[in-house]
């Protein structure tokens, strides 16, 4: 079995596709208001692949170690039903997200871009780095996407597993008519 197929088998088996915030859904550049709030740029790439993702009838969820009020109306907006923000220990809000779905290890995927999301990656099914992530993180890959993070990856993690689960040609027919 080529690399190749060995991902294409692993996506085919996803129900639940977890993810880091920053430097995944964004960029990694975090702008810090004279409010104290913070702002980022999200990619609308990201969004129309989540929105077909969804629409598949999968689930998605983003596990962060920072707080983001940029983040939770992101998430809404995008229909992203598991969010956990300001975690100390990811692994737990792994945990949770397999408890909340009622799916093991084997149905989930996991996008990262750095150490902190390496432990997390070595538990899902499918692990995936971003183009821009760190040299360790993309060694504890399956994947690693073309696009960097905050500039479509996750629209191309999407693609990756709808195709695999041939859910991708019913998906975009509404736009190719």
């Amino acid at each position: 079995m080529s690399a190749r197929d060995s991902v294409q088998e692993r996506a085919s088996r996803i129900k639940l596709l977890l993810m880091d915030c920053d430097g995944v859904l964004t960029d990694g550049r975090i702008w810090i208001l004279e409010n104290g709030e913070d702002q980022k740029t999200f990619s609308t790439r990201d969004g129309l692949g989540l929105d077909l993702f969804h629409r598949g009838g999968l689930k998605s969820g983003i596990i962060s170690g920072r707080r983001s009020s940029a983040v939770e109306r992101r998430a809404e907006t995008l229909g992203i039903s598991f969010v956990r923000l300001g975690c100390e220990d990811k692994q737990l809000a792994f945990n949770e997200a397999l408890d909340v779905n009622g799916l093991s290890t084997q149905e989930v995927a996991y996008v990262g871009d750095d150490l902190n999301d390496i432990p997390l990656m070595l538990r899902a099914e499918l692990s995936v780095a971003v183009a821009d992530a760190a040299v360790e993180t993309k060694q504890h890959a399956h994947y690693v996407t073309q696009a960097r993070g905050g500039e479509g990856a996750i629209r191309e993690v999407c693609e990756l597993i709808l195709q695999a689960q041939g859910l991708w040609p019913d998906l975009i027919s509404r736009y190719l008519a």
